[in-house]
């Protein structure tokens, strides 16, 4: 394959937001900048840069609209950030991001934690930011992530029947696509399958991103079973940084380099260069010296004879 083919899946690497806001550690914004270029340097086209949200509540996300400037200067980045709601996205379209993402949790008990909203506020809350976005800037897409689709430490179990439902109701509110989260490291790849199928029934080609923790050591299987039917963008963190600080017990997002390295080994295209993407390592653990870093493929290296 070769290095100008168009990716056969996106890798959106969220270590900037979802990774940091687990940490207690806030990063320099120099240091998220050199991380956010080496990662841009690696091949990544997809990148959630922050959140907008009260530093009091995340000291970590209170630079986040100079860590958009900076990450504007990349031609071909889309730039993302997450919105909790419409004063959140008010500022990120005033800062120009690409792509807004909202958190909407399938979970009762996980929205009123995470957000302090029910269910059905945070749809009001995502037809009033899809509202606001076409006055401001019609161009910005919106994803609506389904958080805790596949179950919740603080709930238990989460209906099926509540992630198509609540799928549904925030496509009709107007975002462009929908995902669903493993927020606590719960999904099995039966799991996976059923559950992404059943979104695509009901809402098409709306259905987004694959976003699993490697909590209890599924998120590679839990990606693949998404891959096999149809799911073509995966969320990922680099050295596996990262977590829901409103979900006690979750840890360990998908690790960024596992992920590459085993669609790459199975001979599907991600446009990212791996070395490159195991150097990116460095800045981030010179951001947070204490921090562990995670990824089985950056300890064992590439197989000999890997091109």
């Amino acid at each position: 394959m070769t290095a100008t083919q168009p990716p056969e899946v996106l890798i959106s690497e969220v270590g900037l937001r979802d990774g940091l806001q687990s940490v207690k550690t806030t990063m320099a914004t120099a240091d998220k900048l050199a991380w956010l270029d080496a990662l841009v340097a690696a091949g990544l086209q997809e990148l959630e840069v922050g959140s907008f949200v009260p530093a009091h509540l995340l000291p970590q996300m209170a630079d986040t609209a100079e860590v958009v400037r900076h990450a504007l200067t990349h031609p071909d980045l889309t730039v993302m950030a997450l919105v909790p709601n419409v004063r959140g996205a008010e500022v990120a379209l005033r800062a120009g991001v690409h792509k807004l993402t909202i958190p909407v949790s399938a979970s009762a008990a996980h929205s009123m934690a995470n957000v302090r909203k029910t269910r059905e506020d945070m749809v009001a809350e995502v037809r009033a930011i899809v509202a606001l976005k076409n006055q401001l800037a019609p161009h910005v897409k919106v994803e609506a992530g389904i958080s805790t689709a596949f179950g919740c430490t603080l709930q238990g179990a989460v209906s099926e029947d509540d992630v198509v439902w609540l799928a549904e109701a925030v496509v009709q509110a107007g975002a462009d696509e929908t995902g669903l989260s493993d927020t606590t490291g719960m999904a099995n790849p039966a799991q996976v399958r059923r559950l992404f199928q059943r979104v695509r029934a009901a809402v098409g080609e709306h259905t987004g991103a694959a976003h699993m923790h490697n909590t209890r050591g599924l998120g590679l299987v839990n990606c693949l079973a998404a891959y096999d039917v149809g799911v073509r963008t995966f969320d990922s963190s680099l050295a596996g940084l990262g977590g829901c600080p409103y979900a006690p017990g979750a840890s360990g997002n998908v690790v960024t380099e596992d992920l590459v390295f085993m669609f790459e080994a199975m001979g599907i295209h991600t446009g990212v260069d791996l070395d490159r993407l195991f150097a990116a390592r460095a800045p981030l653990q010179r951001g947070l010296p204490h921090e562990p870093l995670y990824g089985m493929t950056p300890e064992a290296g590439l197989p000999k004879g890997w091109v």
